[in-house]
């Protein structure tokens, strides 16, 4: 039976380490971590992500300024604003919510964003580094998921580890994260065969499709840890990716959903902001 990996404690705990490194950079450098957050249209979902990036930047101390723009704001007008916040001295950290309304293209965007405030870590130059194994801002999931692996002490090297979903936001830059520890890695994704053969040899199981509980319980390898990033509603509820009261009963430790990877996508957020405000 698993342990759950608590990640709204986990992001509690490393919340409250931001606070004191807030202050410490107000007193050596004399600035305020500063984030900018662009929200175009009125997708609920996005507000409520925003609303919760807002709050969390509060309570540890960080600037945070959102600009809500109406869902016809043309293109020219968020990179103009983008282009704007790029030079403003106070924002050390620039994100555009995602998804976009149609008219605007999301690629466009993220690259008029200079990499040095790029927080979510999509600009081709922060992505590039993270391949080559540079420091640079790495996007926020992932870097949760590893956050929640150290925290709860599984050791990564030499562990045969799988990755199923190969998105440019979690699936992809995940596996590089674990190949940079070390980490025997496979990438599997809709046209995997045999699906289960795989993910049953996986000591750590990264679960990031969208699909609800599409990974059951017997494709889970005895004393797997189990780290699920989907979030999926279903019959007014919100279900992972994996069919967690299956997979509980194999994994030696498990993510819940809701309260596994979310609370840590926010925190490392924060995180690249911080950084961000360290690096001027």
């Amino acid at each position: 039976m698993a342990k759950i990996i608590d990640g709204k404690a986990i992001a509690e705990e490393i919340r409250a380490e931001f606070v004191e490194e807030v202050k410490k950079i107000q007193s050596e450098k004399g600035i305020t971590p500063g984030l900018a957050v662009i929200l175009v249209g009125q997708d609920p979902a996005s507000k409520t992500y925003v609303r919760n990036k807002e709050r969390a930047c509060q309570n540890v101390g960080i600037y945070s300024e959102v600009h809500r723009l109406p869902e016809e704001t043309s293109q020219d007008e968020v990179l103009g604003l983008i282009r704007k916040l790029n030079q403003d001295p106070k924002i050390h950290g620039i994100l555009v919510q995602l998804p976009l309304p149609d008219h605007i293209d999301e690629t466009a965007c993220i690259n008029a964003i200079v990499p040095e405030k790029d927080v979510d870590g999509f600009h081709p130059i922060n992505v590039g580094k993270l391949m080559i194994g540079e420091k640079c801002f790495v996007p926020c999931t992932p870097a949760g998921v590893i956050e929640l692996l150290d925290r709860v002490g599984v050791e990564l090297k030499g562990k045969e580890a799988c990755v199923v979903g190969r998105s440019n936001i979690v699936g992809k830059p995940v596996s590089l994260l674990l190949l940079q520890r070390h980490a025997t890695v496979t990438i599997c994704h809709s046209r995997t065969r045999n699906l289960g053969e795989v993910t049953r040899r996986a000591d750590v199981l990264v679960v990031a499709v969208g699909k609800p509980e599409m990974i059951k319980g017997d494709m889970v390898k005895e004393g797997a840890v189990v780290i699920d990033v989907g979030v999926n509603a279903v019959d007014g509820k919100l279900v992972g990716d994996v069919e967690f009261a299956t997979a509980f009963e194999r994994a030696s430790a498990i993510t819940p959903v809701p309260g596994g990877v979310g609370p840590m996508t926010i925190t490392m957020l924060l995180k690249n902001t911080i950084q961000a405000a360290w690096q001027v």
